[in-house]
């Protein structure tokens, strides 16, 4: 029988992806170096749709309907080229391979301009929404040619996460650009996870405030503008007691956070582009750090708050918490305000036509970062060119937003730093917020001495050229 889509790679996620195209009317080819792990897909959840069972990619490739889509699951990196370089002698031109794991994208763009090159379609695809978004419906930012996704898209829309019945996904851009927007979703992931943490951090550090307290508060949080997924969910860990010790949860679980690279990726890429992405790279490095346990554990003994342990205690009561609450949407506006403007930078340097309007839709349901503010950014991008903001902050909404939250955000980093509670990523959003603000930066200190130590010229801001001043001559200015 022809399968209108093979899956190769059968592990949860390859798993849950073939089950939810199935659940959706098409006929899936099935593979894995493993068969046996195939036959516990089959027997398990055979019923669930129109399945081809195959013990090799040539049988797999075989059982396909022209053109060909091959959909592979597999670990990043060399796995994926070692099942590519299987494939590809067993597929025809105008035949589709997709890869829908959490690939680095310039390894996408390498890969499809090879495959370009033989007559084929490499399609890296973006997909987030853990194990229930690949089976239920995810978000899904595919990149590749157009010609492509228009043999593949109305699949991957169908079995897309819908929100107000609109697929949460569409063509991304070419060549790397949907893995390029996943990596950025997730770097985002990284910041508003982290914020969370520093909320949680603060409330209990300075205001006395126990997890199962904080449920509540998180719980009421989720219905306001900071709705969204990662807010519901952190009440419902708060609220989590351990069944061992009768203890919180998340008092029992070791305080170091692991990462499979997303993040790192979306910081380095920042660098790349010249794109500020401070909020992303500041989570990140606190993952870092908080896997430096046994380094901790001696500064912890070694190392002094510097706190006045006889000054009188401050109060912390439901103001702060509100002011938290503050802090922490401004910093989560300026992780994604980051994150769009690294899509555009890298838009112009790889040459992408991103639609930052486009790419806000596919997050609103399925993905890790939904939230209600989704809706508002697209707002904000659906205006015509020259009437879009620079920046999401500049967005009307969230201009006046910041404004309202700007005492309150001000007050929480100054108190995080007088008690020794480390927010990076609460300082540093406020910190690129008061760096976007000022007319003037001392970067003009800057310029000044690497012309001092290294001739690297500068501008000037009354007349046009470059200039460079004789510092170990007569300090005279000429023009360079």
């Amino acid at each position: 029988m022809s399968a209108d889509i093979g899956v190769t790679g059968l592990a949860v996620m390859g798993a849950n992806l073939a089950r939810n195209l199935a659940r959706n009317g098409y006929t899936v080819s099935l593979h894995n170096r493993s068969v046996a792990r195939t036959d516990a897909l089959l027997e398990a959840h055979g019923d669930e749709g129109s399945f081809v069972r195959t013990e090799t990619l040539a049988e797999l490739v075989e059982s396909l309907e022209r053109p060909r889509r091959v959909l592979i699951m597999v670990k990043a990196g060399a796995p994926v080229d070692a099942v590519i370089e299987d494939l590809v002698p067993l597929l025809d031109e105008g035949d589709i391979i997709i890869d829908a794991g959490n690939s680095h994208y310039p390894d996408t763009r390498r890969r499809e301009e090879a495959l370009r090159a033989k007559g084929l379609h490499f399609v890296g695809v973006g997909v987030s929404g853990g194990e229930e978004g690949a089976l239920n419906g995810p978000s899904i930012m595919p990149g590749g040619s157009q010609e492509s996704y228009e043999t593949l898209g109305p699949m991957l829309e169908k079995i897309a996460a819908q929100y107000h019945d609109e697929p949460c996904c569409a063509w991304v851009g070419t060549d790397g650009a949907g893995h390029y927007v996943k990596m950025v979703h997730n770097g985002i992931e990284y910041a508003d996870m982290q914020v969370i943490g520093e909320a949680y951090d603060l409330m209990r550090s300075l205001a006395g405030l126990e997890p199962t307290a904080q449920a509540k508060v998180f719980r009421e949080w989720n219905t306001t503008d900071l709705a969204s997924y990662l807010i519901e969910i952190t009440s419902e860990v708060l609220e989590q007691e351990d069944e061992l010790t009768g203890r919180p949860l998340v008092d029992v679980v070791v305080d170091s956070a692991g990462q499979k690279g997303t993040g790192r990726w979306t910081a380095i890429s920042g660098l790349e582009v010249g794109s500020p992405v401070t909020a992303i790279a500041e989570s990140v490095f606190a993952r870092s750090i908080s896997s430096q346990r046994d380094l901790r554990a001696e500064t912890n003994a070694a190392f002094s708050s510097g706190i006045d342990e006889n000054a009188p205690a401050a109060e912390f009561g439901s103001d702060f918490v509100e002011d938290v609450r503050k802090a922490l949407y401004a910093s989560k506006l300026v992780a994604y305000a980051q994150g769009l403007d690294m899509l555009v930078a890298a838009g112009q340097e790889y040459g992408w036509d991103l639609d930052l309007k486009s790419i806000a839709s596919l997050w609103r349901a399925g993905c890790i970062i939904r939230a209600d503010l989704l809706d508002t950014i697209m707002k904000a991008y659906d205006a015509d060119a020259e009437d879009r903001p620079k920046n999401l902050l500049l967005a009307e909404e969230f201009t006046e937003a910041i404004n309202e939250c700007l005492p309150a955000w001000r007050r929480v980093v100054a108190a995080a730093a007088q008690h020794g509670v480390p927010a990076p990523v609460f300082a540093s959003s406020l910190a690129y917020y008061d760096s976007l603000r000022r007319d003037r930066l001392p970067a003009a200190l800057t310029q000044g001495l690497r012309d001092y130590f290294g001739a690297h010229t500068y501008e000037r801001v009354d007349k046009d050229g470059t200039f460079h001043t004789l510092w170990s001559g007569d300090r005279s200015e000429i023009e360079a």
